[in-house]
């Protein structure tokens, strides 16, 4: 099957390849989903075609499996692609071993103990490309949805003399707890809880038909220099009658002394295909650095 794969490499690998040299490209997905299927008793010979086609499409898929049948075989397998010049070996050693990939297999040793992944992501962390960096911290935030504080522990050395790279990567990983406002992860990255002299949340319309826009305004007066994460969360009505939290990114500040700071805010609420809108009593909160620090309810009218 090797000989069958084009001799280009770092293309597109979103781009089919197909000619009398060999193929690449998307066309390889089903080739590496039959390795996935017919060699995990081959070990080695399996890796090694996966880490051949991976470099002209993806295996994070194929080399699920080989993870959940051989993990210690497999993850030294992954260590060895963390240190080799290929960035496409190197994103498949931190996106294949996701313990939560969407759309790929479930990986539950790894969701249940994340621990033979810190030495892979640590290899990872500062490697040179961004595609390579997105992957970790990807992986990290898999990691932080069972286990929180596990991650921010493995980062907190990694927080002593970042570069922009690294911290960009590590806000990336910490995303779902900045959500949540987990306060381990916001001091991690420069967020402590917020100290403000006046907090006002100002909705504009109380009544919204779905289609329309949740508009609302905030003024914020810091007591001391900070700095700040603006979130808000949107308590929408199920079926059953009960409210759940959805939450969503706004704005990074950074306030002086007695500072006062206004904003704005206009929310489609429309038709999605990831959510069924009741009419109802519904709830906003403002989120700042992860507190929620006022809130105000609207009626949402479904016709």
């Amino acid at each position: 099957m090797e000989a069958a794969l084009h001799p280009v490499q770092d293309a597109a690998l979103a781009d089919m390849v197909m000619d009398e040299r060999g193929v690449a490209g998307w066309a390889i997905m089903p080739m590496a989903d039959y390795v996935a299927e017919r060699g995990l008793h081959e070990g080695a010979s399996a890796l090694a075609l996966l880490g051949a086609m991976t470099q002209r499409f993806s295996a994070e898929f194929a080399i699920r499996p080989f993870l959940q049948h051989d993990p210690q075989q497999s993850m030294a397998q992954l260590m060895l692609w963390a240190r080799d010049e290929n960035e496409h070996l190197r994103r498949l050693a931190s996106e294949g071993s996701r313990p939560r990939l969407p759309w790929g297999m479930q990986l539950p040793a790894l969701r249940a103990d994340p621990t033979p992944l810190w030495p892979l992501l640590a290899r990872l962390m500062d490697d040179p490309s961004a595609y390579v960096r997105r992957s970790v911290a990807n992986n990290l935030n898999d990691i932080a949805k069972d286990h929180p504080q596990q991650v921010v522990d493995f980062l907190m050395p990694w927080r002593v003399g970042a570069s922009q790279a690294r911290l960009r990567l590590m806000q990336h990983a910490c995303r779902t707890l900045i959500k949540q406002g987990h306060a381990g992860a916001l001091a991690l990255l420069g967020y402590a809880p917020p100290i403000l002299q006046g907090v006002s949340l100002q909705l504009f319309t109380p009544q919204v038909t779905l289609g329309e826009r949740l508009s609302f305004g905030v003024e914020l007066q810091a007591q001391s220099e900070q700095n700040l994460i603006l979130d808000y969360a949107i308590y929408h009505v199920k079926a059953n009658g009960q409210r759940t939290a959805k939450v969503f990114k706004w704005k990074k500040l950074t306030l002086s002394a007695g500072q006062t700071v206004g904003m704005q805010r206009h929310h489609p609420i429309k038709v999605i295909t990831t959510r069924r809108y009741y009419s109802g009593q519904h709830r906003l909160e403002l989120l700042v650095n992860g507190q929620a620090l006022a809130g105000a309810e609207f009626d949402l009218r479904v016709i």
